[in-house]
C-alpha cells in the first residue's frame, strides 16, 4: 500500500491560524503529488469538505502523521503513541496564567497542553516550528530532535477577494484615522493596552477610531471588561466587531491607517503579515514571536507606556515619507512569506524527511 500523509488537529475552523495552516498544507501536499488527508475532532460546518472526523482516521506503519500542536488535547498523547513516522507542527501554547480569572477551560487546556508537550519530547522524530521563537521554546522543553522553522503557509490570493462594500461605505472617506487590530478576544492579546494607547492617541488626534476585529467566544467575561473599560475612559470611537465574515475583515484592512499590536504572547501572529500585505504600517510590542515575524520591519515597540506608543504612531502617521519607509520595509519582509517560498520550503522538508535525510 502506498504511503499516506495524514494531518490531525483538535479543532478545524476557518479564520483560525492553525486551521488555515492545516488546510493550506493539505492542499499543498496534494499538489505535490502526495496522498494526503486531514482529520480533526471538531470540524466547523464550513470546513466539512476540507477534513474528516478524527474518529475515522486509520493509521498504518508506512504512513506519516503531522500533528498541529497548539493546546491541550487527547490528540497529543495519541500522536506520541502513533505506530508510524511522525512530525509535530508546533504553533506554541499560550501560558495558562493569561487566562486566570477569565476562563477556567482556557487555563486548564493550556496548562495541560504544555505538560503534554514536555512529556512527549523524547517521542517526536522531527518538528516544524512556525517561528524561531517556537523552536527555542521546544528546545527549552527538552526537545533534541531536528527542528526546522517553517512559517505558516498563507494563500495570499484569498486576500484579493472583494472586501465588504457595506463596511467600506460605512467608514470610508470620513476623514478619520483608523487604528486596527485583528485577533481573537483573548487576555494574552492585551486589548486593554490597545485601548489605553488609543486613549492617548485620541488626545493628539481627536478624529480617530480604534477598530478591534475579533471573536470573544470563550472569553465573554474579558470582552465585557474591555467594553466597560472603554466606557469608563469615555471612548466612543472604539468598534468591537465581534466575529465577522472574511469579506468584512478585508474591508477593515483596506480602511486601516495603522495596525497596532500590544499582544504579550504569539507563536507567529498572522495578522502582522496580513497588515504587510495591505500596506498598513505596523506598530507592535516586542514580545515572543513578534520580532521574528516582523524580521526588522514595522515599528517594534520596546515599551508599553501608552503615551509613548501614541506619540510614536503620531510621528510616523503624520510624516508621509517616514510612513512610506516603514511600509517599504514591510513589503520587503513580506517576500519572505510568499506562498511560493513557504510551499517550496515545506516540499523540501517533507522530501528530506521521507528520504530519511533528517536525523
Amino acid at each position: 500500500m502506498p504511503m499516506k500523509i495524514l494531518q490531525t488537529l483538535p479543532s478545524l475552523r476557518r479564520g483560525d491560524a492553525v486551521g488555515n495552516d492545516a488546510m493550506a498544507i493539505n492542499r499543498a501536499l496534494l499538489k505535490m503529488g502526495y496522498d494526503a488527508e486531514l482529520y480533526a475532532l471538531d470540524i466547523q460546518a464550513s470546513c466539512q469538505r476540507e477534513a474528516r472526523p478524527y474518529q475515522k482516521m486509520k493509521l498504518r506503519k508506512e504512513d506519516i502523521l503531522l500533528y498541529h500542536n497548539a493546546a491541550g488535547s487527547k490528540l497529543t498523547d495519541d500522536f506520541a503513541e502513533a505506530p508510524c513516522r511522525k512530525i509535530m507542527i508546533y504553533h506554541n501554547i499560550t501560558p495558562p496564567q493569561f487566562f486566570r480569572g477569565y476562563s477556567i477551560h482556557g487555563e486548564t487546556m493550556t496548562k495541560e497542553g504544555l505538560e503534554q508537550t514536555r512529556r512527549i519530547a523524547d517521542k517526536v522524530e522531527y518538528c516544524l516550528a512556525v517561528s524561531e521563537f517556537n523552536k527555542q521554546d521546544l528546545r527549552r522543553m527538552g526537545y533534541t530532535c531536528p527542528i526546522d522553522v517553517r512559517p505558516i503557509l498563507i494563500p495570499f490570493s484569498d486576500y484579493e477577494q472583494e472586501p465588504s462594500k457595506k463596511i467600506l461605505k460605512r467608514y470610508e472617506g470620513d476623514g478619520y484615522t483608523n487604528i486596527l487590530f485583528v485577533g481573537r478576544i483573548a487576555p494574552n492579546k492585551k486589548y486593554e493596552d490597545l485601548i489605553r494607547a488609543f486613549y492617548y492617541y485620541k488626545r493628539i488626534n481627536p478624529k480617530s477610531r480604534l477598530i478591534l476585529v475579533g471573536n470573544p467566544l470563550g472569553f465573554e467575561r474579558y470582552d465585557e471588561s474591555l467594553k466597560q473599560y472603554a466606557k469608563e475612559l469615555g471612548l466612543d470611537d472604539i468598534i468591537f466587531t465581534g466575529g465577522v465574515p472574511f469579506q468584512e475583515i478585508l474591508a477593515y484592512y483596506h480602511l486601516a491607517d495603522a495596525f497596532l499590536c500590544m499582544s504579550e504572547h504569539e507563536g507567529f501572529c498572522v495578522p502582522l503579515v496580513e497588515a504587510m500585505f495591505f500596506h498598513v504600517p505596523i506598530f507592535a510590542y516586542d514580545s515572543t514571536a513578534i520580532p521574528s515575524t516582523l524580521g526588522g520591519s514595522g515599528v517594534l515597540l520596546e515599551e508599553k507606556n501608552p503615551i509613548f506608543v501614541a506619540k510614536v504612531m503620531q510621528r510616523v502617521l503624520e510624516d508621509e515619507r517616514l510612513k512610506e519607509q516603514v511600509v517599504k520595509g514591510q513589503q520587503e519582509r513580506l517576500r519572505d512569506f510568499s506562498y511560493e517560498r513557504i510551499y517550496a520550503q515545506l516540499e523540501k522538508c517533507m522530501h528530506r524527511f521521507i528520504q530519511g535525510e533528517i536525523k
